[in-house]
């Protein structure tokens, strides 16, 4: 943005060569007033002259000085000079440099000083020839006003337009460091949401694994067809994390060939609720919810019941319900020890839970039950 702004700027002098710029017009202006003791002028139209000029070397650092002094030259020429000057070209310089590099309020006072002086000069001059008759006086008038206008507009023109060039630039440098802001809040989102879909993943299935793979190591010895079924369970479980955790990556890697599946939603539900310990009601898998809905609703199930692998302890029964009416309910509650132990809100998974909910406007609560064991309810608005 930036750079397609600085492309349509108009052509500016650097630094460098505004300070040369200005050594060579003062300079340029000055010279020929060095003839002056010459001339009828005598020296002090000299010192009139450089009085005038040599300040035009600061102008574009000084205006109002400069003004300034430039001015009180002008009204010096006025009392001690009759006849006009080739160093008043200095006056209609210094209203532009007031007009483009000062305030407003200074430029007008420039404009309004110009002019009482295109009065005073008119009549001075005309005074000095012996010809004050009004129409060469109003003829002489004009034509300095206009001078002094026509300065004073030329240096306010350029003042407003590079602030409004400046206000473009600034305006495309802030939306610069927006869009990137943006990106990046974005990026911490993305990776945020991400990794709440890997704690998701890797958590459940994990959890389910440990659980059953410590199944099996005590039913080894007692009974090895048992064993094998637990062992079978476990490769399902982390064929299936796999192919989850498989899918969420391959939003962070989109060229690497991975085929990305759809994300899970009621209908995947009954997959989460096989264990024998789990007394599941739920919804018809044909019921029409949003997908991020159904994806939300998934995931606190699944996560609630990763909790209760974690800490309910052995020979807990789990109740699951899930409903579809004017919004999704979601209940997951468990008579094991789960509430002895410090989940709370110190867990990446509960607060995942609960900004899932809360993204679809919806709330989640998370608590010890009453009687004993852990309960976790949602309800995720349609």
């Amino acid at each position: 943005m930036t750079t397609a702004l600085a492309h349509h700027q108009p052509w500016r002098l650097s630094p460098r060569g505004q300070v040369w710029f200005d050594v060579a017009l003062a300079t340029a202006l000055l010279v020929p007033a060095l003839a002056m003791p010459f001339t009828d002028a005598g020296w002090t139209g000299l010192v009139v002259a450089v009085g005038q000029l040599a300040p035009l070397y600061w102008r574009r650092h000084h205006p109002v000085a400069v003004f300034a002094l430039v001015a009180g030259f002008s009204a010096a020429q006025a009392v001690l000079i009759d006849t006009p000057l080739w160093s008043q070209v200095a006056f209609p310089v210094a209203v532009y440099s007031v007009g483009r590099y000062a305030s407003t309020r200074a430029g007008l006072a420039a404009l309004a000083t110009g002019i009482a002086g295109a009065f005073v000069a008119s009549y001075v001059w005309l005074r000095g020839f012996d010809q004050l008759i009004p129409s060469a006086f109003t003829s002489y008038v004009l034509f300095i006003t206009a001078v002094v206008v026509t300065a004073w507009a030329l240096g306010t023109l350029g003042r407003v337009r590079r602030a409004y060039v400046d206000a473009l630039v600034e305006r495309g440098d802030q939306i610069e460091r927006e869009a990137a802001q943006q990106v990046a809040l974005a990026a911490s989102a993305e990776r945020t949401r991400i990794a709440r879909e890997m704690h998701d993943v890797v958590a459940h299935g994990l959890s389910m694994i440990v659980v059953q793979a410590d199944g099996a190591r005590y039913a080894a010895a007692q009974d090895p067809a048992l064993a094998a079924t637990t062992l079978e369970t476990i490769a399902a479980t982390g064929r299936a994390s796999l192919t989850d955790m498989r899918h969420t990556l391959g939003l962070l890697r989109a060229d690497d060939g991975v085929e990305l599946g759809p994300q899970p939603g009621l209908a995947d539900l009954a997959g989460l609720v096989t264990a024998d310990d789990v007394d599941a009601t739920l919804p018809d898998p044909a019921t029409p919810v949003p997908d991020g809905v159904a994806l939300t609703a998934y995931r606190v199930v699944q996560e609630a019941l990763t909790n209760v692998r974690k800490h309910a302890g052995p020979g807990v029964r789990v109740r699951v319900v899930v409903a579809v009416d004017d919004a999704v309910t979601v209940l997951v509650e468990d008579d094991g020890r789960g509430a002895a132990v410090a989940t709370g809100e110190h867990g990446l998974g509960l607060i995942g839970m609960r900004e899932r909910a809360t993204a679809h406007d919806g709330t989640l609560e998370a608590g010890p039950r009453p009687g004993g064991g852990w309960r976790v309810a949602a309800r995720l608005p349609l």
